[in-house]
């Protein structure tokens, strides 16, 4: 798969806490997705899909990759960024 990601736009966030960044990626040149996290976990750093609270207060994806693939794409392409 050609890597036609780019983040246009990380926000890094100060702190210890588990939540290391917000950014906003673009696909393909034809669409932004809004919200990411970049995430410390126990296994290290992840990327977390947009997501919003529901009305029962459990918390929902809002984007979902379809194959792994795109979601490998996408999370180096977030961590490398991140990274630099």
């Amino acid at each position: 798969m050609q890597n036609n990601i780019e983040v246009v736009r990380l926000n890094r966030m100060e702190g210890e806490g588990a939540l290391k960044a917000f950014c906003d990626i673009s696909l393909f040149d034809t669409l932004i997705i809004k919200g990411l996290r970049v995430m410390n976990g126990k296994n290290g750093l992840f990327v977390g899909m947009p997501r919003e609270q529901g009305k029962d207060g459990k918390w929902y994806q809002t984007v979902r990759p379809l194959n792994n693939d795109v979601k490998k794409a996408i999370e180096s392409t977030v961590l490398e960024c991140y990274a630099a």
